[in-house]
């Protein structure tokens, strides 16, 4: 009999995530001289993840990266099973059923939670909600936010964080040149938000995101942006970090920052204020349990054993008059059913990229993970490349000792016969570039990048389902 991963007896994987990482996967497969069939599956009937359903629709450049993404599925050992879910259509077992190896890519689906009172009341949300919602993620597109509230906080100073505030503070012309799903432009344009905070809970030079997107946030058409000075300014310990390590980027997102600080209003009909040294203490809410305010404690910075800075709670109190407030404060890993999980860090357990079995502690035969469920949700989109080339290597590497699993139905066809079974609206990728030439073509007519379907059943009447 032939060895596995040959002309004569392909190396069978199922990926379980169509985002990013899942694609870097596939490609990294499929150029090694290992012959590779690879079926990708996504709960979705739309590939691309976080691509297409959490990179902000004001940043088109980053949404480029899908033309490599299309290369990859274009190969003829690449099928695409959208519209198919782990745990309600196919289950592990199956998997184990039809694949020599199977990669987790779910990527990190939730957010973290804040933990104090007053956290779900009306008006308080998880940002990756506001994120999905105005990206057309068919799961959100009936969400509803109170934008008739004067005032929003944003907890958090990552790029997340950033976006949010950055989307509530454009205008509808700006908005409507994008492909922010058209229900959420529709509701922004009747928007009366007019002061949005960003809130830190460490000083300027810890804030996560990155210096184009907090220069951006000072180019907005319509919004004054402003600091207050004492908390743009460095604090003792922060200046030495940075003299001693010359840290050129962050030295230059700390002058950038300082270049806000106490703005002066104009005439513009938003306002963003940037917080530093703040963390959040209550969520302050009325007696119909509608949010009213935010409650923050002031911070001071502390050095600690491991040379990194620490807030500490002053004791020192204000609250903000807000009606809507967003957490942005991290991503959690969900778990999938039957795949073995940890549940303090969020991630599939695993080393390397080789899922662990929680009570031997060793790798289980011929299942891996790569990206945020592996690893945490850290980095950007590229940096899930190099994360997936890990995993592929222990992918190979095992292939070449023969550690696989031994399915019993290998066949291609069979895999498919299973999906038509389970799933008999399941999507192929002829089926997504009927949608996607659908959505562009709505949005040349418009003027924008394309107008995105955000049911499942307009994607399924277009696909012909």
């Amino acid at each position: 009999m032939a060895a596995v991963g040959t002309a004569d007896r392909p190396l069978r994987v199922a990926i379980i995530g169509a985002g990013p990482t899942g694609f870097y996967a596939a490609d990294h497969l499929l150029r090694s001289a290992t012959t590779v069939e690879i079926d990708l599956y996504d709960r979705l009937p739309t590939p691309f993840g976080l691509v297409r359903g959490g990179v902000a629709p004001d940043h088109q450049k980053i949404k480029a990266v899908t033309a490599a993404f299309d290369k990859v599925a274009a190969h003829p050992r690449f099928r695409f099973f959208g519209n198919v879910e782990l745990g309600k259509h196919v289950t592990v077992d199956d998997l184990r059923r039809h694949y020599h190896q199977v990669v987790y890519c779910t990527g990190a689906q939730t957010d973290r939670r804040m933990g104090v009172p007053g956290e779900d009341l009306s008006g308080s949300h998880p940002a990756t909600e506001f994120v999905a919602w105005y990206n057309g993620h068919p799961d959100y597109r009936d969400l509803t936010f109170d934008l008739s509230v004067e005032r929003a906080a944003v907890v958090g100073v990552g790029n997340v964080a950033v976006d949010v505030a950055r989307i509530l503070c454009r205008t509808p012309d700006e908005l409507a040149q994008t492909d922010i799903a058209d229900h959420a432009l529709e509701a922004l344009r009747r928007s009366r938000i007019k002061e949005v905070y960003l809130l830190g809970r460490r000083g300027p030079a810890q804030a996560a995101f990155t210096n184009p997107e907090i220069k951006e946030l000072g180019e907005l058409a319509d919004t004054d942006i402003t600091v207050p000075a004492a908390e743009a300014a460095l604090d003792d310990a922060s200046r030495a970090s940075l003299e001693r390590t010359n840290d050129r980027a962050t030295m230059k997102k700390v002058e950038i920052i300082r270049t806000y600080a106490d703005r002066a209003r104009t005439e513009r009909s938003r306002a963003l204020v940037l917080r530093f040294l703040v963390s959040p203490a209550e969520v302050v809410g009325d007696d119909a349990g509608r949010v009213t305010g935010l409650e923050l404690v002031r911070n001071t910075l502390v050095p600690t054993t491991t040379g990194t800075l620490q807030a500490k709670p002053t004791g020192e109190h204000e609250v903000l008059p807000v009606g809507l407030v967003f957490r942005s404060v991290g991503y959690r890993g969900v778990p999938l059913p039957g795949v073995p999980f940890n549940e303090s860090w969020a991630v599939i357990l695993n080393e390397k990229g080789r899922v662990l079995d929680p009570d031997t502690k060793q790798p289980l035969v011929g299942e891996f993970t790569a990206g945020w469920i592996k690893r945490g949700p850290t980095g950007v989109i590229g940096t899930n490349k190099p994360d997936a080339a890990e995993t592929v290597q222990c992918m190979l590497e095992d292939t070449a000792a023969g550690r696989l699993l031994t399915p019993a139905e290998p066949a291609a066809d069979a895999a498919e016969r299973l999906v038509r079974e389970r799933q008999p609206q399941w999507f192929s990728y002829a089926d997504w570039l009927k949608v996607n030439e659908t959505e562009v073509a709505k949005g040349r007519a418009g003027g924008r990048p394309r107008v995105k379907l955000t049911r499942v059943d307009e994607m399924l009447a277009v696909a012909g389902r």
